[in-house]
C-alpha cells in the first residue's frame, strides 16, 4: 500500500521516516475532531532543521513560510546523506489559505532517479498526479469529509509546524486530524494530544504527542514554533537550529 519515493526509501533504511498507517485510527471513535481552524492560523516563519538518526546527523532541512497575496506559501528543501546510499534531495511548495486549508502542493525528489508530484485541492477533493523518471504519469483522486486537511510529506518536517498551529490549544485534550501523505497515496487520520509543558534545553516548550496506529512522534513547540520532533522507537530526531 505504501509507495515511498527514492528519498523516503533511503532514509527509511536508517531513519525510519515518519510514515503513517492510513488504515489506522478513524476520527470520531473516542477522540474529538479538531475544531475548524480560525482565520489567520498560518504565520510567517523561517529556519533550519538538522536531522539525526541514533545521535548522528544524516541531513538538513531549510524552510520558509511567507504570505503570497491573500494566501501563504510554505517551502522546504531537504538533503539526506545516509551512509551507504546516494545523497538525495527533496523540495516542496505548499500553498495555503490563511486558515490552514491546503490549496495546492508540489514536490520533487532527486536521487538515483528524479520523481515529482502535484496535488490540487478543490473543496473536499484532492487530485494528485505523480511522475517518476522513465514511467508514465499516475493520477489519483481522494475525497475527505472536510477541506481542512494536513499535508505531511515524509521528507519535509516543517509541515508538522502547521499541524501544531491547527491544534486547538484552548481545548487541549486529544484531537483528530485528516492527513494526506503524498508518498503513501492514501489519506488517513492522526491524533494529537497535549502532554503538558516541558523544559527543552532551558527553553519552555509544550509537548504534543502525534499518533497513528503504528507510530508515535513527540513534537515540542514554543510560541507557535516547532523546536524538535522525536521518534522514540527509531531514535530519530529533527532539531531546529
Amino acid at each position: 500500500m505504501k509507495q515511498l519515493n527514492a528519498v523516503a526509501a533511503a532514509v527509511c533504511a536508517m531513519l525510519l521516516v515518519l510514515s503513517w498507517s492510513a488504515a489506522g485510527q478513524k476520527a470520531g471513535d473516542t477522540k474529538k475532531k479538531a475544531s475548524p481552524a480560525a482565520s489567520g492560523v498560518v504565520s510567517a516563519d523561517r529556519g533550519k532543521f538538522r536531522i539525526f538518526s541514533d545521535g548522528q546527523q544524516v541531513g538538513t532541512e531549510e524552510f520558509s513560510v511567507a504570505p503570497s497575496g491573500a494566501d501563504w506559501i510554505s517551502r522546504g528543501s531537504v538533503e539526506i546523506k545516509v551512509p551507504g546510499a546516494p545523497t538525495t534531495q527533496v523540495s516542496g511548495e505548499l500553498r495555503l489559505a490563511a486558515d490552514g486549508r491546503p490549496l495546492s502542493y508540489q514536490w520533487t525528489s532527486q536521487g538515483p532517479k528524479k520523481n515529482s508530484g502535484a496535488i490540487a485541492f478543490e473543496g473536499t477533493t484532492a487530485k494528485m498526479e505523480l511522475r517518476a523518471e522513465g514511467g508514465p504519469p499516475f493520477t489519483q483522486e481522494f475525497q475527505f469529509d472536510s477541506p481542512q486537511i494536513v499535508i505531511l510529506d515524509n521528507n519535509l518536517y516543517h509541515h508538522y509546524a502547521l499541524l501544531a498551529r491547527l491544534f486547538d490549544w484552548n481545548a487541549k485534550g486529544v484531537q483528530a486530524f485528516a492527513v494526506l501523505i503524498p508518498q503513501d497515496l492514501t489519506p488517513g487520520t492522526v491524533t494529537v494530544e497535549w502532554a503538558g509543558p516541558r523544559d527543552l534545553d532551558g527553553i519552555k516548550a509544550e509537548l504534543l504527542r502525534v499518533r497513528s496506529s503504528d507510530l508515535e512522534i513527540e513534537m515540542y513547540v514554543t510560541e507557535g514554533k516547532l523546536l524538535r520532533l522525536v521518534v522514540p522507537d527509531s531514535k530519530a530526531e529533527i532539531r531546529r537550529e
